[in-house]
């Protein structure tokens, strides 16, 4: 049976039979359990205590004047449990069961001890102001039933405006290497007719440098600086470029950069390189640059795969996480990824300062599976479709590159993305982790006495 049971779960079983050992009991009776209870609640329950002013001390004096005692120890260790005890246990399961949880949580425990209204611990409570009835209310809805939920609560929200996409680009070319591209792009620009920066002049600048990783991956699949330019000079008109309104960037440019943000942020780095702009330009699949490479028939699959293996064998901590989050979004028969996951992918991570401050913070990974299959239930068995972030996750990516660039760091790493989460205090995630007992200011905390350290 306990091998169904939350690690928080199992922490109030085992506290109960300390308590129960303390005040020299012969056996762990409900008392001892409803006390347990109380030192293990965290987040809505504890709230739930709190909101009745009840105390460690008043329940202990409330104990002390029903706790069963017995005068010669049992030496029994651990204590064994009272027929009380055990139907609370049963009842638990059973709670677990009709509300379609595959464990036991915290908050299952919490409602078998109350659901007997001529139980000890009701009387317990009840002495001490406590409103059963609509305790109850709100612990059964912490545990409803998971039903299959297409809609995620996240995915409805407004989508970012194009004047707060044009103020993303101008951190693009802020390093070395894509400053460089920037710089040659805006030198063939000038020896040209036009005056405004397209794709073609974007990706000749990348290819002219001979000597970068990505230029050797080119070559690879028959892109040279040689022949892209030979097809360069056949193109007598840039409408391919045109398909929207002008701006710094040909639209099909200003695509393919704020691409190149994009998938810079998904790939764990704080910086745009010049593989990610060739990896926004083969997302985009627009304007001449691309047209060039359809003409030398290259793959674009394989083409990305070359650019973005040798990244992920440098193992950045973003990435392994947003990989995380997405098998996270699968198992619950979703292609929607919300905040939720990413907390899911940092406790999966395991390793970066967002793993280790949730850890500390008594945050593990199958407890908080469950909380948040409480929150958003399944959606269909399996998606083919491609895995999308709802706004608000694209939110806290946003947030999280900006901390790692205050930082003056070339990688977003979990702690971060950990920060960049309580920064949406109305998310799924800081939800779940408000279940879970923990609120912002410990994050912080967290995060800061790790920094320090």
């Amino acid at each position: 049976m306990f091998e169904k049971f939350t690690e928080k779960a199992i922490n109030v079983v085992s506290t109960s039979q300390n308590i129960a050992k303390e005040m020299k009991a012969d056996k762990v009776y409900p008392e001892h359990f409803l006390l347990a209870l109380f030192d293990e609640a965290k987040g809505i329950s504890l709230k739930i205590f709190k909101s009745y002013d009840i105390t460690r001390d008043k329940l202990i004096d409330k104990i002390k004047a029903v706790s069963h005692k017995t005068a010669v120890p049992n030496g029994i260790n651990p204590l064994p449990f009272d027929d009380d005890i055990k139907e609370i246990l049963k009842k638990s399961l059973d709670l677990a069961n009709k509300s379609g949880n595959p464990t036991i949580l915290y908050e299952h425990l919490f409602l078998a001890a109350i659901s007997d209204k001529k139980s000890l611990d009701v009387k317990i409570l009840e002495d001490l102001g406590f409103d059963i009835y609509k305790s109850k209310s709100l612990l059964e809805k912490l545990v409803q039933k998971k039903t299959k939920r297409l809609y995620h609560p996240e995915i409805d929200e407004k989508k970012e405006n194009a004047e707060n996409k044009a103020k993303e680009t101008d951190n693009i070319f802020d390093n070395e290497a894509s400053s460089k591209v920037f710089q040659r792009a805006v030198a063939k620009l000038s020896a040209s007719n036009y005056e405004i920066l397209g794709t073609e002049q974007i990706l000749s600048s990348i290819l002219e440098d001979k000597e970068s990783e990505l230029t050797k991956i080119f070559a690879k699949y028959g892109v040279t600086s040689e022949n892209f330019e030979e097809k360069l000079e056949k193109i007598q008109s840039r409408q391919a470029e045109y398909e929207g309104r002008q701006i710094i960037f040909t639209p099909n440019a200003f695509t393919t950069m704020n691409m190149a943000l994009q998938t810079a942020k998904e790939l764990g780095s704080s910086v745009v390189l010049p593989e990610h702009i060739v990896l926004g330009l083969l997302k985009t699949k627009r304007g001449i640059a691309y047209d060039i490479l359809k003409e030398l028939k290259i793959p674009d699959d394989d083409l990305a795969h070359s650019i973005i293996k040798p990244i992920e064998k440098q193992m950045p901590e973003t990435l392994t996480i947003l990989r995380l989050a997405k098998e996270e979004a699968r198992r619950l028969g979703r292609n929607i990824v919300g905040t939720e996951m990413f907390l899911l992918g940092i406790i999966g991570e395991a390793t970066g300062i967002g793993a280790q401050v949730l850890s500390e913070l008594e945050i593990n990974i199958k407890d908080a599976r469950a909380v948040i299959e409480n929150l958003i239930g399944f959606g269909d068995e399996y998606y083919d479709t491609e895995i999308v972030f709802t706004e608000r996750a694209k939110r806290v990516l946003e947030t999280a590159w900006e901390l790692a660039k205050k930082d003056h760091k070339d990688k977003i790493e979990s702690s971060h993305m950990l920060l960049a989460l309580t920064t949406e205090p109305d998310s799924l995630a800081m939800k779940a982790l408000e279940q879970l007992g923990v609120d912002a200011v410990e994050i912080k905390e967290g995060v800061k006495k790790f920094q320090e350290a």
